[in-house]
């Protein structure tokens, strides 16, 4: 991938947190939030994307290297963060893509300001109920061995299992944070904004949901009933993926999502 661009980390001072930011490639442009794992200015999924557009990828509050004020606490509160951001940044309309936690951050800011957004593209989300009330959706994370999690987010476990004794101090410290950031935004209730599903009407953006066949967190089924909810919206399967498709496969994925952007 020797002539894809790579993308330049920068920090952005945005409501009085100093956010982590990858910003890179050239065209249109592309806002990217992340999964719970974070991201990476090698990643090449980005670094495809970036071959067509200018991708703006920032890490979370609490995530990666950014800040996490006392006030933050919620995926709302994200969402107005990066509303925020695309103001500063001079970014009137973009396209976005969410993938996992990141995805439930973008439906958040697609119904509070839906003229922003062009198309939608939500790889594994999360962020509405759309099952029995006495049981969960998605399967408690923080109640089972870091293995089991492994074999339920990845297609092939083995292959992305992380290797500890080869990570630098801040690689680890950065791990163990974004869990931390993740449990305080997702705990109570599990995974959702119960008000969520009551306004996705409001978004107007074609939006494709993509899910890997292997993911173990989230359900076809889930995903299905979750793109029920949004007036334009289709589903993709990405064969031999899990819950990260962008990481396992992430040319296939790259190449559809691309397509549905260029529309």
């Amino acid at each position: 991938m020797t002539d894809a661009p790579t993308l330049e980390r920068k920090t952005l001072s945005v409501a009085g947190a100093e956010l982590e930011l990858l910003d890179g490639g050239q065209g249109a442009p592309v806002l990217f939030l992340h999964s719970a794992s974070g991201i990476e200015a090698g990643d090449p999924f980005l670094r495809l994307l970036a071959r067509q557009r200018r991708v703006i990828a920032p890490s979370h509050p609490g995530f990666g290297r950014s800040a996490l004020p006392d006030w933050m606490d919620s995926v709302d509160d994200f969402a107005h963060v990066y509303l925020e951001m695309m103001d500063k940044l001079k970014l009137t309309r973009v396209d976005m893509i969410g993938c996992s936690i990141g995805g439930w951050i973008a439906n958040e800011i697609a119904t509070k300001a839906p003229e922003r957004i062009n198309r939608l593209v939500l790889i594994g989300p999360v962020g509405v109920k759309v099952g029995p009330v006495d049981k969960l959706d998605i399967p408690d994370m923080f109640a089972m061995p870091q293995e089991k999690v492994a074999k339920l987010i990845f297609h092939d476990p083995v292959k992305y299992r992380p290797d500890l004794a080869a990570m630098s101090d801040e690689q680890v410290s950065i791990m163990v944070r974004n869990r931390e950031t993740l449990a305080l935004i997702t705990w109570e209730p599990y995974m959702h904004n119960p008000k969520l599903k009551h306004r996705l009407h409001r978004v107007t953006a074609p939006t494709l949901f993509v899910r890997g066949a292997s993911d173990g967190l989230i359900s076809a089924e889930y995903l299905q009933k979750y793109a029920a909810l949004l007036p334009n919206a289709r589903t993709e399967t990405i064969a031999e993926a899990g819950h990260a498709p962008q990481l396992e496969q992430s040319a296939v994925t790259a190449d559809k999502v691309i397509a549905f952007l260029n529309g």
